[in-house]
């Protein structure tokens, strides 16, 4: 009886979310800022470089390495909703990987087209829950991802960087405050989740004087309900992650997927790096560069970090690529990780008629 209320009645904050996510208003002005940084990306290569340069560094760009980027791209999207599957199928066993991968492909979509990567998980559990899937089952299963998964970052990041430490520190010279707290934040709210997990009501007094606090400067509205809301969402995640918790081997599995997404995705930019002629650098060196940048994407309030991401990656690389290369670059590893999810991601919400229901109808 809880799951067909559960099902009836979606979380209020949840609606919210997506009715956002899917507002036309709202998708229009941040796809136009989206083109708009694009455009201000390609006016400001031309600018810098001269067009004459740019036709010069793409024709003798290396294709092969060009081809690799794209290859380590869709190993990373193929890795990440293993990860996602993996969960998933245990609690639905007839999930396909095939949807999985739809599921997944939405999300890279939302995240990049909204601020903060903030509309992606509600638009996932929204097509979850369309597919017949618990909304809180969808929550609990991307608060698990995320924490495995940054729980993987995090790790993986560290390794490396203690093998390459020097070359790191010396890379990030005049930003290595500022990694380190960006590796901080990220075990933060690993840690966060962690205690929703095992002890949900300590977490609620962790957030309540906060909540209370916004509340009486008059960013929030509404204390006391939103107050309960996440007191049942900590509460279902609670109950959801000691369950998941049991089942060490899906752990395992979603952790091994996670580590393999991170080196996929961090190669990328070395793949962008040799493309153009780059040599001298491994890819070992350039994971902790990468990871700090991506961790300091997420600090940035625009759709798919625009402009942030591209002047962050110009301020670390440029000292590693070649002369009169890194603008090109920096359009190359934005066209992967960035308007790529985008494109691949829109053609999953292009609705397909199976073939049986045609043939269903014509039987009739």
């Amino acid at each position: 009886m809880s799951d067909i209320n559960e099902n009836s009645n979606l979380d209020e904050n949840f609606k919210e979310q997506v009715n956002k996510s899917k507002d036309k208003k709202f998708t229009i002005f941040n796809i136009a800022l989206i083109v708009l940084i694009f455009a201000g990306l390609l006016a400001y290569m031309i600018i810098v470089d001269g067009l004459d340069n740019i036709l010069k560094v793409l024709n003798s760009v290396n294709y092969y390495w060009v081809l690799a980027g794209l290859i380590c791209m869709v190993l990373s999207w193929i890795s990440e909703a293993m990860c996602l599957h993996i969960p998933i199928a245990k609690l639905y066993p007839n999930q396909k990987f095939t949807n999985s991968i739809k599921i997944m492909m939405i999300g890279q979509l939302f995240n990049n087209i909204t601020p903060f990567c903030s509309g992606g998980q509600p638009m996932q559990a929204y097509y979850m829950h369309k597919d017949g899937k618990r909304v809180s089952d969808a929550f609990s299963i991307f608060s698990m991802k995320f924490v495995i998964s940054q729980t993987a970052l995090v790790i993986f990041t560290l390794v490396v960087t203690i093998f390459q430490w020097n070359y790191f520190k010396s890379l990030m010279d005049n930003f290595f405050l500022l990694a380190i707290f960006g590796f901080g934040v990220n075990i933060i709210a690993i840690i966060f989740i962690l205690i929703i997990g095992i002890n949900h009501k300590l977490a609620i007094n962790i957030v309540k004087p906060i909540i209370k606090f916004l509340g009486k400067l008059h960013i929030l509205k509404n204390v006391d309900e939103k107050i309960e809301n996440l007191t049942k969402s900590f509460e279902n995640f609670n109950y959801k992650f000691n369950e998941m918790r049991k089942e060490k081997k899906v752990v395992i599995q979603m952790f091994i997927a996670a580590t393999i997404q991170s080196l996929f995705y961090y190669a990328i930019t070395y793949m962008v790096y040799r493309a153009f002629g780059n040599s001298g650098v491994s890819l070992f060196t350039i994971i902790p560069a990468q990871a700090f940048l991506l961790m300091l994407m997420t600090f940035i309030p625009t759709p798919g970090s625009g402009g942030g991401a591209e002047g962050g990656f110009l301020l670390i690389f440029n000292t590693i690529f070649r002369e009169g290369t890194i603008n090109i670059s920096i359009l190359f590893w934005r066209m992967y990780t960035f308007y790529l999810p985008i494109i691949i991601g829109a053609l999953f919400l292009i609705p397909f008629k199976k073939k049986s229901s045609a043939k269903k109808k014509g039987r009739v």
